[in-house]
């Protein structure tokens, strides 16, 4: 079984990225690469850090996550990445 995960990404101004996807490592490559597959929020913003990921069992779970991270505030996003983050 193929798990989806939650990713989030820091670019070189120091702004957060969320996403999801099947494959972490091939995901983050393709942002690294400012290619065509690059989110436009990502683009011409490197050097990326990949600063947190979690795996998620659907799709579903993973786009519910997704959407919960990127409605926290910046200061909780930081949390959550420092796994300083307790609901």
């Amino acid at each position: 079984m193929t798990h989806w995960h939650v990713y989030i990404i820091e670019n070189k101004l120091k702004q957060y990225y969320t996403g999801i996807t099947k494959d972490i490592q091939r995901r983050f490559n393709e942002h690294q690469e400012s290619g065509p597959k690059c989110a436009k929020a990502l683009k011409g913003k490197g050097p990326l850090t990949l600063k947190f990921y979690s795996k998620a069992l659907t799709h579903s779970e993973a786009l519910k996550t997704e959407i919960w991270i990127k409605k926290l505030n910046k200061a909780d996003k930081i949390k959550l990445v420092n796994n300083q983050l307790h609901d």
